[in-house]
């Protein structure tokens, strides 16, 4: 089994399927929050674990830029910014306009007519009036731009982003489609509708009586655009569970229409995150910033760390910010991607029990002993005891858990896994001296083995490991 484990590939399956994976796409009014870092972490770890498996995975984000809520920051910014940037006022991007979507919240309770001004100003922007497009450009820009800035500082990279700008008008070639077969009614008002009662969803509305489409209908387009660039085998969105009718409806559609493509749907559902002190609001301003979180994660860090260990400089920031990280993405992926979870960083950033930092420790342990070792001889075949034997009992579990957490795009059975493999290590380390024993080549083996085992399973969750802690 050590062999095996040794050998590269090992728990690989060979699935070879085409797989778009839809996460991230958050909207231009405000930055990347909490909820969204639970998002990027599931989307990235199923990217990771199908690639592992022997798929093609292409990576996209929907950006969701248009729309009346886009429409206040902007209305908030252009009565009460008087010109400011971000490099004039010295703050992010992303964060400056998130800042005008909860000032717009606060205005307009004290001028209700502030929300009519914002579908006026929805209005103009879909007539493409220069003066509102034009600050619509440089909004949405410096939304991208810090969004971008995140998307780097935790390691994620799309293959190909939407806007739903682009799109928004498109999908009535599909409805209509639909109404020229009877798949689709049209009712007394204009209204075209589909009848979904057999499924359980009741009758929807996909065009208005003015014609103009309803949400869904530009989801019906991307998923065939999707098909049509990637001829995917299956199209995963990874979507909060306030959207799972959405997606119960849309695939019945295309049951409806007789797409094949309805079967190649996954909605990825997942619960939202709450802070101990309870849910986030982005209108009220108390959604905890992703970049926030992460430096204040970061800052947790680096005092655990400088109280243990002789390290500073650039050294200890680098250090910190990859615990910080695997604090954050490990946290949110042991839990069962479906629940609703209460995010604590303090608890996160432990160096022992159930967290990233505990993993990026033991990985760090197994580095050092075998860095200590050097050059060994080859083991002979020794008798085990039961520190050994339950060691070996973990690892070869990898292969087995690696195919079910794809299989059920369930990160949190790998993570449960780490942990299990962690621990089952520490105890093997503390209970078996490993250099200058009796059986030296064969321990050294099984450190190999665990630590070859333990980084691929951080790496599948989307976590870098640390050499040194």
């Amino acid at each position: 089994m050590l062999g095996r484990v040794a050998a590269e590939g090992y728990g690989r399956l060979a699935q070879g399927k085409a797989v778009v994976v839809e996460y991230g796409s958050p909207n231009t009014n405000k930055p990347l929050h909490l909820g969204h870092l639970r998002n990027l972490a599931i989307g990235e770890s199923v990217a990771r674990l199908l690639e592992f498996s022997g798929n093609r995975v292409v990576r996209t984000s929907m950006n969701n830029d248009r729309g009346v809520h886009i429409c206040k920051s902007m209305l908030a910014y252009q009565r009460f910014g008087n010109g400011v940037t971000p490099e004039s006022a010295g703050k992010k991007s992303d964060h400056l306009i998130g800042d005008y979507y909860v000032l717009f919240s606060q205005k307009a309770k004290e001028d209700e007519s502030l929300n009519q001004q914002a579908q006026e100003m929805l209005q103009r922007w879909e007539s493409a009036d220069p003066a509102t497009m034009a600050l619509w450009r440089t909004m949405r820009d410096w939304a991208l731009r810090g969004f971008a800035d995140t998307y780097r500082l935790v390691g994620i990279k799309f293959d190909k982003e939407y806007f739903e700008s682009d799109i928004y008008t498109k999908g009535k070639e599909i409805v209509q489609d639909g109404l020229a077969r009877g798949v689709f009614s049209k009712r007394d008002d204009g209204a075209v509708i589909v009848d979904l009662e057999g499924e359980g969803a009741g009758q929807k509305v996909l065009l208005r009586p003015d014609g103009t489409a309803v949400y869904i209908v530009q989801d019906l387009y991307l998923a065939g655009l999707k098909q049509t660039e990637f001829g995917f085998d299956r199209s995963i969105y990874v979507v909060g569970n306030e959207q799972d009718h959405h997606f119960k409806v849309l695939i019945a559609i295309f049951r409806k229409l007789g797409f094949a493509i309805a079967e190649r749907i996954v909605h990825l559902s997942y619960g939202m995150v709450e802070l101990p002190e309870g849910r986030m609001k982005s209108r009220e301003g108390t959604v905890v910033d992703a970049d926030e979180l992460i430096e204040h994660t970061a800052e947790l860090a680096r005092a655990e760390v400088a109280g243990r260990y002789e390290v500073g400089g650039q050294e200890l920031a680098s250090r910190s910010l990859k615990i910080a990280l695997a604090a954050i993405k490990y946290q949110l992926l042991k839990v069962d991607t479906a629940k609703n979870m209460i995010f604590d960083p303090k608890k996160a950033i432990s160096f022992e029990g159930d967290t990233g930092p505990y993993l990026l420790y033991s990985y760090a342990r197994a580095s050092s002993i075998l860095r200590k070792a050097g050059s060994t001889a080859a083991a002979e075949i020794a008798d085990v005891n039961e520190h050994e034997a339950r060691l070996i009992k973990r690892l070869g579990l990898f292969a087995q858990t690696v195919s079910q957490a794809t299989e059920k795009l369930s990160p949190s059975v790998l993570a449960g896994y780490a942990f299990g493999l962690a621990q089952t290590f520490n105890e093997f380390y503390h209970e078996c001296p490993v250099l200058k024993s009796e059986q030296e080549a064969f321990r050294l083996e099984l450190v190999q083995a665990t630590r070859k085992v333990l980084g691929e399973c951080v790496r599948l969750l989307g976590i870098d490991v640390i050499e040194e802690m």
